[in-house]
C-alpha cells in the first residue's frame, strides 16, 4: 500500500558522513512510522532508527551520537544523517514504514525499501 524510495547511499571513509532519504509514495495516510534498518553481509537485520509521524523516535545503541532521524511528514520523507562513519557501519540499508488504521486496529510493520549500499572504507 506504500512505495518507499531511498537514496544517498554510497562510499564514504571512516570518519566520514552520509545522509540517506526516503519517501514513501501512496497510501501515506496510514504511515504511523518511519525509519531504517540495516543488514551487513552474513548479519541478521537490526534497527538503526525509527522515527513516529508523532516525532518520537529511537535510535539503536551502536550509533547514538553518531546517526540523526528527522522526518518531515508534509513530504511523507524521513531521513538519516550519518556522522563519524566507522567500518562497521557498512551494510545494505533499508527504508521501512510501519502502516495502521486506528479505526480497525490494523497494523503493518513490514514495508520496506529496495536498499542503499553503505560502504565504509579507506
Amino acid at each position: 500500500q506504500v512505495h518507499l524510495v531511498e537514496s544517498g547511499g554510497g562510499w564514504v571513509q571512516p570518519g566520514g558522513s552520509l545522509r540517506l532519504s526516503c519517501t514513501a509514495f501512496g497510501a501515506t495516510q496510514m504511515v504511523r512510522a518511519m525509519g531504517w534498518f540495516r543488514q551487513a553481509s552474513g548479519e541478521q537485520r537490526e534497527l538503526v532508527a525509527n522515527i513516529s509521524t508523532t516525532g518520537s523516535s529511537v535510535l539503536g545503541d551502536s550509533v547514538k551520537g553518531r546517526f540523526t532521524i528527522s522526518s518531515d511528514n508534509a513530504k511523507n520523507s524521513v531521513y538519516l544523517q550519518m556522522n563519524s562513519l566507522k567500518s562497521e557501519d557498512m551494510a545494505v540499508y533499508f527504508c521501512n514504514a510501519a502502516l495502521g488504521d486506528s479505526r480497525s486496529g490494523w497494523f503493518d510493520p513490514n514495508y520496506w525499501g529496495q536498499g542503499t549500499q553503505v560502504t565504509v572504507s579507506s
